[in-house]
């Protein structure tokens, strides 16, 4: 059997505003609640469970930034990078110094943008992946 990711646990201060934030600039449906968890379906095999950060830390009342990066077709980056725009949201063109703010990247021969969700987490849309 190939390995494939089922789920990863994405701790937030507030699960379902977070999981309905990310869920809205994807385009997406926020699934229904599985005990601690608030889960974003993000492809045919893979959920981000949002849970509180005081469960998915144990306890640590800090959230320490993570990247979740989501590779997409161009029609779909179109609509998500429209739907950034929408929200008003500081979006870059790389996740470290210097951002190039309110740039996309096209280095690698398509396209990345990045932003961050309320948790501080960095988000990436890309239409080509690097490996």
């Amino acid at each position: 059997m190939a390995i494939s990711l089922n789920h990863t646990i994405v701790p937030a201060r507030d699960k379902r505003a977070s999981a309905g934030f990310l869920a809205g600039i994807l385009g997406l449906p926020v699934g229904e609640q599985v005990g601690p968890f608030i889960p974003v379906r993000v492809g045919e095999l893979t959920t981000l469970d949002f849970a509180d950060v005081d469960f998915a830390t144990r306890g640590v009342s800090e959230i320490s930034p993570h990247h979740y990066a989501f590779a997409v077709g161009e029609t779909e980056f179109d609509e998500i990078f429209g739907r950034i725009m929408d929200a008003g949201l500081d979006f870059y063109a790389e996740p470290h110094e210097p951002k190039r703010h309110g740039e996309i990247n096209t280095w690698r021969g398509g396209r990345a943008v990045y932003f961050d969700d309320p948790n501080g987490h960095i988000m990436e849309v890309l239409t080509v992946t690097s490996s």
